[in-house]
């Protein structure tokens, strides 16, 4: 198990597929999290969960540019709580472009715990810090009034409505290098290797290590 980033009260790992497959069914077949999302986001079976999970792991292997989906967990409890990604936005057609967003799927029993935007930002940084992203978008459905709030905690602003991806309208948020580390939010990016915590120029070393494992 990869652990790639964490916070005070989240471990940010890579997906485990046999293991963690039912408690990702728990977020991707309920409606309600499922509702600002792709009709293809929600999930029927825990084995077609364990198979999407596969999936997105070839996936983030094949880019191997460090960017992929990966499973927060509560320290507390242990329990997968969401997903947080940083990838690459998909054109019209799903095609990818040279744009990066930022995005959060947390389990309806986690909502309103601040989880989105605890992850969220430790993401951002790493994006910048590790990745060198020059800046890092966020799009929302305009109606999903409970992202566009995590998007604003995070320092994120708003550019305007967008077509240029999904193939859909959405609200582009976006956030810049520069405004982040003027933010000093890097201060909360830890990864661990080898067990013992360390800060951003050993995660610049070790994160490509992590991200080939899987």
């Amino acid at each position: 198990m990869a652990n790639l980033l964490e916070t005070e009260r989240l471990i940010i790992r890579s997906w485990i597929p046999e293991r963690d497959a039912e408690q990702a069914f728990v977020i991707y077949n309920d409606l309600e999290v499922t509702h600002f999302l792709r009709k293809a986001s929600r999930v029927t079976s825990v084995e077609s969960q364990r198979q999407r999970l596969i999936e997105g792991i070839e996936r983030s292997h094949q880019r191997n540019n460090g960017t992929g989906s990966w499973a927060i967990v509560e320290k507390e409890t242990t329990t997968i709580v969401g997903t947080i990604l940083l990838k690459q936005l998909p054109d019209k057609d799903g095609l990818p472009t040279q744009d990066y967003e930022v995005g959060w799927h947390l389990r309806r029993a986690s909502w309103g715990k601040g989880y989105a935007t605890e992850a969220g930002r430790v993401m951002l940084n790493y994006g910048f810090s590790v990745l060198n992203l020059p800046v890092i978008y966020a799009v929302v459905k305009p109606e999903n009034h409970p992202s566009i709030r995590v998007t604003e905690r995070l320092g994120m602003k708003l550019v305007g409505r967008t077509n240029k991806y999904y193939g859909i309208e959405l609200l582009l948020f976006q956030l810049d290098a520069l405004e982040e580390w003027k933010g000093n939010r890097g201060a909360v990016l830890n990864l661990r290797v080898g067990g013992q915590r360390s800060g951003v120029q050993r995660l610049i070393n070790g994160v490509q290590r992590l991200v080939s494992e899987y």
